[in-house]
């Protein structure tokens, strides 16, 4: 694995996801939603509805964990939880319409503020991170037990 720095990647890549979430609540004027709240609403688009164990393990986060945020999420009004329609002792999470709001102009400021200050980047660079892509999708795959999105998975030679 020549020039591949593990301990380096693994250094930059919380404080870049740190950097990006206050810059984007900064930029889109967004109340102070945590990275932990901003991933549960993800599993969580419209009309999806998700039991607190299916939230838990998409997550890779223990029950209580996300018993607790939950909790908080409801109290800010960011979800409601109900009865399962098909099952009416199990209880249903869903985004709030004010959540999906609030997560449809994260997403759109997030990604709109990648592209902008990408700009401040030399073609080179902007190049490496669009080729980098694929691999760091792979990586969070493997570490998630996900599946790769389809499109990064490299074609084998017939």
């Amino acid at each position: 694995m020549t020039g591949f720095d593990a301990a380096r990647l693994a250094a930059v890549i919380s404080p870049l996801r740190r950097a990006l979430l206050a810059a984007t609540r900064a930029e889109a004027g967004l109340p102070e939603l945590s990275e932990a709240q901003i991933d549960v609403l993800r599993t969580l688009p419209r009309g999806l509805g998700r039991g607190p164990a299916e939230i838990s393990a998409v997550l890779n986060l223990s029950r209580p964990t996300v018993s607790n945020l939950l909790g908080t999420m409801e109290t800010e009004g960011l979800i409601e939880r109900g009865p399962d329609p098909s099952d009416g002792r199990r209880v249903v999470v869903r985004a709030s319409a004010r959540a999906l709001d609030l997560f449809d102009r994260f997403d759109a400021v997030n990604s709109a503020l990648v592209a902008r200050v990408s700009l401040a980047l030399d073609d080179a660079d902007r190049s490496a991170l669009g080729a980098a892509l694929p691999a760091l999708e792979r990586l969070c795959a493997a570490l998630t037990g996900a599946d790769a999105p389809a499109s990064t998975i490299p074609e084998e030679d017939e």
